[in-house]
Protein backbone atom coordinates (compact mmCIF):
# COMPACT_ATOMS: atom_id res chain seq x y z
CA UNK A 1 0.00 0.00 0.00
CA UNK A 2 3.10 2.12 1.04
CA UNK A 3 4.66 1.27 -2.28
CA UNK A 4 1.54 2.22 -4.54
CA UNK A 5 1.17 5.70 -2.75
CA UNK A 6 4.14 6.79 -3.22
CA UNK A 7 3.97 6.00 -7.06
CA UNK A 8 0.62 7.53 -7.31
CA UNK A 9 1.85 10.89 -5.24
CA UNK A 10 4.45 11.06 -7.65
CA UNK A 11 2.90 10.66 -10.28
CA UNK A 12 0.87 13.33 -9.76
CA UNK A 13 4.24 15.77 -9.32
CA UNK A 14 4.68 15.04 -5.55
CA UNK A 15 8.73 14.62 -4.96
CA UNK A 16 8.22 11.65 -2.52
CA UNK A 17 10.69 10.46 -0.07
CA UNK A 18 10.12 6.65 1.37
CA UNK A 19 11.34 5.86 4.91
CA UNK A 20 10.91 2.41 5.67
CA UNK A 21 13.54 -0.16 7.91
CA UNK A 22 14.18 -1.72 4.47
CA UNK A 23 16.76 0.28 2.60
CA UNK A 24 17.16 -1.94 -0.30
CA UNK A 25 12.89 -2.47 -0.39
CA UNK A 26 12.90 1.65 -0.71
CA UNK A 27 15.70 2.34 -2.60
CA UNK A 28 13.95 -0.09 -5.45
CA UNK A 29 10.58 2.05 -5.13
CA UNK A 30 12.35 4.89 -5.16
CA UNK A 31 14.26 4.15 -8.34
CA UNK A 32 11.63 3.07 -10.33
CA UNK A 33 9.83 6.39 -9.33
CA UNK A 34 12.40 8.70 -11.10
CA UNK A 35 12.88 6.13 -13.77
CA UNK A 36 9.46 6.59 -15.00
CA UNK A 37 10.13 10.64 -14.19
CA UNK A 38 9.21 11.30 -10.73
CA UNK A 39 11.30 13.11 -7.90
CA UNK A 40 11.81 10.30 -4.85
CA UNK A 41 14.52 9.51 -2.04
CA UNK A 42 14.87 6.58 0.15
CA UNK A 43 15.43 7.24 3.56
CA UNK A 44 16.13 4.34 6.01
CA UNK A 45 15.15 4.42 9.78
CA UNK A 46 12.84 2.57 11.97
CA UNK A 47 9.75 4.80 13.11
CA UNK A 48 9.96 3.21 16.25
CA UNK A 49 12.93 5.58 17.20
CA UNK A 50 12.70 9.03 17.23
CA UNK A 51 16.55 9.34 16.99
CA UNK A 52 16.16 7.71 13.10
CA UNK A 53 13.59 9.25 12.48
CA UNK A 54 15.39 12.55 12.95
CA UNK A 55 18.19 12.13 11.02
CA UNK A 56 16.06 10.75 7.84
CA UNK A 57 14.22 13.71 8.29
CA UNK A 58 17.19 15.75 7.62
CA UNK A 59 18.42 13.69 4.75
CA UNK A 60 14.79 14.39 3.22
CA UNK A 61 14.66 18.01 4.00
CA UNK A 62 18.07 18.86 2.29
CA UNK A 63 17.30 16.95 -0.12
CA UNK A 64 13.25 17.84 -1.08
CA UNK A 65 12.53 20.66 1.21
CA UNK A 66 9.84 20.69 3.94
CA UNK A 67 7.42 18.14 4.43
CA UNK A 68 3.81 19.19 3.97
CA UNK A 69 2.16 15.83 3.44
CA UNK A 70 2.45 12.99 5.57
CA UNK A 71 1.29 9.27 4.97
CA UNK A 72 1.42 7.11 7.77
CA UNK A 73 1.54 3.53 6.48
CA UNK A 74 4.00 1.38 7.96
CA UNK A 75 3.21 -1.37 10.21
CA UNK A 76 3.62 -5.00 11.39
CA UNK A 77 0.97 -7.52 12.05
CA UNK A 78 0.98 -10.79 14.12
CA UNK A 79 -1.76 -13.45 15.00
CA UNK A 80 -1.10 -14.92 18.96
CA UNK A 81 -4.35 -15.64 21.14
CA UNK A 82 -4.25 -12.67 23.82
CA UNK A 83 -3.67 -14.79 26.69
CA UNK A 84 -0.44 -15.95 24.94
CA UNK A 85 0.94 -12.53 23.93
CA UNK A 86 3.62 -11.20 26.00
CA UNK A 87 5.05 -7.92 26.85
CA UNK A 88 7.75 -8.36 24.01
CA UNK A 89 5.23 -8.69 21.31
CA UNK A 90 2.53 -6.14 22.90
CA UNK A 91 5.42 -3.74 22.71
CA UNK A 92 6.31 -3.92 19.26
CA UNK A 93 3.44 -3.88 17.81
CA UNK A 94 2.23 -0.50 19.74
CA UNK A 95 6.02 0.94 18.99
CA UNK A 96 5.80 0.72 15.03
CA UNK A 97 1.83 1.07 14.55
CA UNK A 98 0.94 3.28 16.96
CA UNK A 99 4.55 4.99 18.42
CA UNK A 100 5.53 5.31 15.17
CA UNK A 101 2.90 7.55 13.55
CA UNK A 102 3.20 9.79 17.15
CA UNK A 103 6.75 10.44 16.34
CA UNK A 104 6.67 11.06 12.94
CA UNK A 105 3.59 13.28 12.84
CA UNK A 106 5.11 15.34 15.43
CA UNK A 107 8.51 15.85 13.69
CA UNK A 108 7.16 16.81 10.01
CA UNK A 109 4.49 18.92 12.20
CA UNK A 110 6.59 22.13 12.30
CA UNK A 111 7.31 22.45 8.82
CA UNK A 112 3.32 21.90 8.18
CA UNK A 113 2.71 25.16 10.69
CA UNK A 114 5.46 26.95 8.88
CA UNK A 115 3.82 26.56 5.47
CA UNK A 116 0.06 27.21 6.96
CA UNK A 117 -0.80 23.62 5.00
CA UNK A 118 -0.60 19.89 5.56
CA UNK A 119 -2.14 17.01 4.76
CA UNK A 120 -1.56 13.81 7.27
CA UNK A 121 -3.33 10.39 6.41
CA UNK A 122 -2.49 7.61 8.89
CA UNK A 123 -3.28 3.71 7.55
CA UNK A 124 -5.87 2.08 10.30
CA UNK A 125 -7.74 -1.09 9.47
CA UNK A 126 -11.06 -2.53 9.21
CA UNK A 127 -10.26 -5.08 12.12
CA UNK A 128 -9.60 -1.96 15.03
CA UNK A 129 -13.32 -1.13 13.97
CA UNK A 130 -14.97 -4.72 13.51
CA UNK A 131 -12.41 -6.62 16.16
CA UNK A 132 -10.37 -9.63 15.21
CA UNK A 133 -9.55 -13.23 16.52
CA UNK A 134 -5.43 -13.34 17.90
CA UNK A 135 -5.16 -9.87 16.86
CA UNK A 136 -6.12 -7.86 19.97
CA UNK A 137 -2.39 -6.14 19.97
CA UNK A 138 -2.76 -5.45 16.56
CA UNK A 139 -6.29 -4.00 16.34
CA UNK A 140 -5.40 -1.93 19.68
CA UNK A 141 -3.04 -0.39 17.71
CA UNK A 142 -5.23 0.60 14.71
CA UNK A 143 -7.73 1.82 17.02
CA UNK A 144 -5.46 3.98 18.67
CA UNK A 145 -4.55 5.57 15.18
CA UNK A 146 -7.76 5.99 14.79
CA UNK A 147 -8.05 8.29 17.89
CA UNK A 148 -5.36 10.10 17.17
CA UNK A 149 -6.50 11.00 13.68
CA UNK A 150 -9.36 12.30 15.36
CA UNK A 151 -7.93 14.26 18.11
CA UNK A 152 -4.99 15.49 15.86
CA UNK A 153 -7.81 16.72 13.09
CA UNK A 154 -9.92 18.84 15.64
CA UNK A 155 -6.28 20.17 16.91
CA UNK A 156 -4.72 21.04 14.30
CA UNK A 157 -7.85 22.32 11.88
CA UNK A 158 -6.77 26.23 13.14
CA UNK A 159 -3.26 25.65 11.03
CA UNK A 160 -5.21 24.13 7.86
CA UNK A 161 -3.77 20.83 8.46
CA UNK A 162 -5.93 18.19 7.82
CA UNK A 163 -5.85 14.70 9.47
CA UNK A 164 -7.42 11.71 8.49
CA UNK A 165 -7.52 8.36 8.20
CA UNK A 166 -7.77 5.58 5.60
CA UNK A 167 -9.48 2.32 7.19
CA UNK A 168 -8.33 -0.44 4.35
CA UNK A 169 -10.46 -3.90 4.27
CA UNK A 170 -9.16 -7.11 3.07
CA UNK A 171 -6.67 -5.85 0.68
CA UNK A 172 -4.04 -8.06 -1.55
CA UNK A 173 -0.30 -7.18 -0.53
CA UNK A 174 2.27 -9.56 0.77
CA UNK A 175 1.39 -8.81 4.47
CA UNK A 176 -2.17 -10.60 3.99
CA UNK A 177 -0.72 -13.08 1.51
CA UNK A 178 1.52 -14.16 4.30
CA UNK A 179 -1.62 -14.33 6.69
CA UNK A 180 -3.76 -16.24 3.58
CA UNK A 181 -1.19 -18.86 3.06
CA UNK A 182 -0.14 -18.91 6.77
CA UNK A 183 -3.91 -20.08 7.58
CA UNK A 184 -4.78 -17.55 9.66
CA UNK A 185 -8.02 -17.53 8.82
CA UNK A 186 -11.21 -19.93 10.07
CA UNK A 187 -11.84 -19.63 6.33
CA UNK A 188 -10.68 -18.78 2.97
CA UNK A 189 -10.51 -15.36 1.91
CA UNK A 190 -12.48 -16.01 -1.02
CA UNK A 191 -15.32 -16.98 1.65
CA UNK A 192 -14.40 -14.07 3.49
CA UNK A 193 -15.00 -11.93 1.13
CA UNK A 194 -18.03 -13.92 -1.03
CA UNK A 195 -20.36 -11.81 1.58
CA UNK A 196 -19.06 -8.14 0.56
CA UNK A 197 -21.11 -5.60 -1.46
CA UNK A 198 -18.22 -5.74 -3.56
CA UNK A 199 -17.15 -9.21 -3.20
CA UNK A 200 -13.17 -9.67 -3.90
CA UNK A 201 -9.96 -8.56 -2.26
CA UNK A 202 -9.15 -4.84 -2.89
CA UNK A 203 -6.20 -3.68 -4.47
CA UNK A 204 -3.11 -2.11 -3.14
CA UNK A 205 -3.85 0.90 -5.83
CA UNK A 206 -7.44 1.63 -4.39
CA UNK A 207 -5.70 2.45 -0.68
CA UNK A 208 -3.49 4.75 -2.90
CA UNK A 209 -6.57 6.52 -4.52
CA UNK A 210 -7.92 7.33 -0.73
CA UNK A 211 -4.62 8.30 0.09
CA UNK A 212 -4.12 11.24 -2.43
CA UNK A 213 -7.71 12.21 -1.92
CA UNK A 214 -7.16 13.17 1.20
CA UNK A 215 -3.48 14.28 0.66
CA UNK A 216 -5.11 16.56 -2.07
CA UNK A 217 -6.66 20.29 -1.85
CA UNK A 218 -10.17 18.42 -3.17
CA UNK A 219 -10.14 17.02 0.38
CA UNK A 220 -9.77 20.37 2.20
CA UNK A 221 -12.89 20.40 4.22
CA UNK A 222 -12.61 16.97 5.15
CA UNK A 223 -10.33 16.35 8.57
CA UNK A 224 -11.01 13.96 11.85
CA UNK A 225 -12.30 11.32 9.52
CA UNK A 226 -12.05 7.49 8.74
CA UNK A 227 -12.70 6.40 5.20
CA UNK A 228 -13.48 2.83 4.98
CA UNK A 229 -11.67 1.57 1.53
CA UNK A 230 -13.27 -2.34 2.24
CA UNK A 231 -15.33 -3.19 -0.26
CA UNK A 232 -18.84 -1.93 1.40
CA UNK A 233 -17.75 -4.59 4.21
CA UNK A 234 -20.02 -3.59 8.17
CA UNK A 235 -18.42 -1.65 10.62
Amino acid sequence: MGEATARRLAREGRRVALVDIDAAGAERVAAEIRRDGGEALAAVADISERAAIDSALQEIRGALGPVTILVNNAAVENFCPFAEIDEGNWDRVMAVNLKGVFLLTQAVLPDMIAAGWGRIVNISAYGAQLGATEMAHYTASKGGVIAMTRSLGVELGRHRITVNSVSPGFIDTPMARRAIEGGKFSVTAEQIVAGYPIPRLGRPEEIAAACCFLASEDASYITSQVLGVNGGAAT
